[in-house]
């Protein structure tokens, strides 16, 4: 499930955010501001499928306003986890090189045999085992650091 156009959604949920943020005071004991920015994130959605009903731009949308609320959670909680593996990339492209960031890609996240990979980027096959292990475990801490700052 996909939202035809996710510029637009991306653009109505900025704007949102940069309306409300003015008046927004950070107070623990209200919730944790994940659930804050969650708020304004599905109200966003929720707009543009009012704008779009199913049927008119956008797929995977059905008239059901529970199976509706479901993929909003869905497109919320991908978001989310891209977000953070977005940010945890940028720290790994500065920490580790090139060459184990292609193996780690290659092995881990585009499924290619380790052998292969080895005799493309003129390593071992246990350098490319080693290099996805080692990313793989900065990446678990990365996120993990990120989930626990939101509190």
């Amino acid at each position: 499930m996909q939202i035809a156009d996710a510029d637009d959604v991306r653009q109505e949920v900025l704007l949102a955010l940069s309306k409300s943020m003015p008046g927004f005071r950070y107070d623990p004991e209200k919730g944790r501001f994940r659930s804050y920015l969650k708020t304004i994130v599905m109200r966003a959605i929720s707009r543009r499928m009012c704008q779009n009903p199913p049927g008119a731009g956008l797929t995977g949308v059905s008239e059901s306003g529970n199976e509706s609320e479901e993929h909003e959670e869905e497109v919320w909680e991908d978001e989310w986890r891209q977000y953070h593996f977005r940010r945890a990339m940028a720290t790994i492209e500065v920490e580790f090189s090139e060459k184990d960031r292609s193996a780690f890609t290659m092995y881990a996240v585009g499924g290619r045999d380790a052998a292969g990979i080895a005799r493309d980027l003129s390593m071992s096959v246990d350098a490319v085992y080693q290099s996805k292990s080692r990313i793989l475990k900065r990446l678990s801490a990365l996120i993990e650091a990120q989930v626990a700052e939101e509190g």
